[in-house]
């Protein structure tokens, strides 16, 4: 894993959670990454589950096959179309097979799921999915393991970006990025 200017890749469907992808996307920058929203169905805009629209910087096809340190997959209701589309989860695979982290919030996990990643991992996600993931860790918002950054929700989506930061960072460039945003 580079630490110099890590690179990082950010799945945008429709029906994104806004929260959950900004907030991490936004204190990763603010750290030093470069963050790539990749559009997993090409489009160039993507509306997400509170009507914001976010301007894609690639589609998903065009830099799947780059270098990159992270993979960060945001839930919401478009959990439902990364499952669909099969990608995210080969990617999910690919990146902790070659020992690299991935972060999935609130209904994410479902993707580390299809990918075979969560047998023998702790892991937490939102309540929405917890019957399908019976053996998920309900009392903590951030729940990392091995290569695995997993979180609940909307809530907690800055504490989840800011466990991404020291991931590919270390702890003081998280805090560091935590005093600047007053938290």
């Amino acid at each position: 894993m580079s630490f110099m200017n890590p690179r990082v890749l950010c799945l945008l469907i429709p029906g994104f959670e806004e929260i959950e992808t900004v907030a991490p996307v936004d204190l990763l920058r603010r750290a030093g990454a470069e963050v790539v929203l990749a559009s997993v169905t090409g489009d160039t805009l993507v509306r997400g589950r509170s009507d914001l629209v976010l301007q894609a910087d690639a589609p998903l096809a065009e830099v799947a096959g780059q270098e990159f340190d992270l993979l960060l997959i945001p839930g919401g209701p478009g959990v439902k179309l990364l499952r669909a589309d099969g990608r995210p989860a080969r990617l999910a695979r690919e990146f902790v097979d070659q020992g690299k982290p991935v972060g999935a919030i609130c209904a994410a996990p479902l993707v580390l799921l299809d990918a075979g990643l969560l047998a023998g991992r702790r892991y937490t996600a939102h309540s929405s999915v917890w019957t399908d993931l019976p053996e998920c860790v309900r009392h903590e918002v951030v729940v990392e393991h091995g290569p695995l950054i997993t979180s609940q929700g909307a809530g907690t989506a800055v504490t989840f970006g800011l466990a991404l930061v020291q991931r590919l960072f270390g702890m003081p460039k998280a805090d560091e990025v935590a005093r600047a945003i007053m938290l």
